[in-house]
C-alpha cells in the first residue's frame, strides 16, 4: 500500500468503514504557534493519525512534518517520542517512525488495562461528581438521540469517548485521569473498527449502558456504578474483537 505523502491532498470518499474525507493533510498540520509548542505539535499529529490522514505503516518522516507544521525538527521528534509511549507509532532504527499497527495483543493489553480503571473511575465519579459533572453527563447522554443511521466511526467513537472523558473527570483522581490519557488514543483507534455503528442496536445499547451507569452516578451509587462500568467494558470488548477477528479471517483469505 503506498504511503500517504505529506502534502498531498486526500480526497477519497469515505471506505466501509466511514472514515471522515480529509481535504488537505495541511489543514491539519498547519503552522502552530510556539506557546506550548511541542503540546501542540503532538495533538495536530495525533490528531493526523486518528482521523486516517496517515494510515497504520505510514513512515513520518521529522523533516517533513516539521516542514508541514512550520516547526523545527525538535519538536517534531519530541512528538513522535510521546506517540510511540501512547503506543500510535513505532520508531526503526532505519526506518524512522511509522504509523503503528495495533494488533490483537495490543488489543487484549489495552482493554485488560480498561476494565480494571474504568470501574474505579466511575465508583469514584459516583462519590466526587458535582453538579456540573452530572448535568455535563446528562446533557452527553440526551445528545445520543440525535445520532443517525449516517454515523460515521470517527464520529461514534467521538461521542462514545466523551462519556467516557467525562466519567474520568467527575472522578477528581489524577493519576487515574493521566492513565486515562495515555490509553485514550489506543481506545480510540480500536473504536475505529466498529462498522456497526450505524445500527439502531448499537445506539440503543450505548444509550441504555450509558444512562445506566449515569443513574449510579446521581444516586452516588459506587458499587453498582463499578460493577456496571466492567460490564460495559467486557461487551465493548468482545464487540471489538468480533470485528477484529473477522478482519484478520479476511486478511488471511485475501
Amino acid at each position: 500500500m503506498p504511503e500517504t505523502p505529506i502534502s498531498a491532498a486526500v480526497t477519497a470518499e469515505p471506505d466501509d468503514r466511514g472514515r471522515s474525507e480529509i481535504a488537505d493533510v495541511r489543514d491539519i498540520l498547519s503552522p502552530t504557534d510556539t506557546v506550548q509548542l511541542s503540546d501542540a505539535v503532538v495533538d495536530r499529529l495525533r490528531e493526523a493519525i486518528l482521523r486516517g490522514a496517515f494510515a497504520p505503516g505510514d513512515r513520518l518522516p521529522e523533516e517533513q512534518l516539521a516542514e508541514a507544521l512550520g516547526v523545527s525538527r525538535g519538536p517534531v521528534r519530541q512528538a513522535l517520542a510521546l506517540l510511540e509511549r501512547e503506543g500510535m507509532v513505532v520508531r526503526r532504527r532505519n526506518r524512522g517512525a511509522i504509523v503503528a499497527r495495533l494488533s490483537r495483543e495490543d488489543l487484549n493489553e489495552v482493554f485488560s488495562l480498561r476494565v480494571v480503571i474504568e470501574p474505579v473511575a466511575c465508583e469514584w465519579a459516583a462519590a466526587n461528581a458535582d453538579e456540573r459533572d452530572i448535568e455535563r453527563l446528562r446533557t452527553i447522554v440526551d445528545g445520543y438521540s440525535r445520532l443517525t443511521s449516517d454515523l460515521t466511526v470517527q464520529r461514534a467513537a467521538e461521542v462514545d469517548l466523551g462519556f467516557h472523558d467525562a466519567i474520568y473527570d467527575a472522578a477528581r483522581h489524577r493519576r487515574l485521569l493521566r492513565m486515562w490519557a495515555d490509553l485514550r488514543p489506543q481506545v480510540f483507534v480500536f473504536m475505529l473498527g466498529r462498522t456497526y455503528v450505524h445500527t439502531s442496536e448499537w445506539r440503543t445499547m450505548m444509550i441504555e449502558n450509558h444512562r445506566s451507569i449515569l443513574d449510579a452516578v446521581v444516586d452516588r451509587d459506587g458499587a453498582r456504578a463499578r460493577e456496571l462500568a466492567k460490564t460495559h467494558v467486557q461487551i465493548s470488548y468482545e464487540h471489538v474483537l468480533e470485528v477484529y477477528d473477522s478482519d484478520d479471517t479476511d486478511d488471511a483469505a485475501a
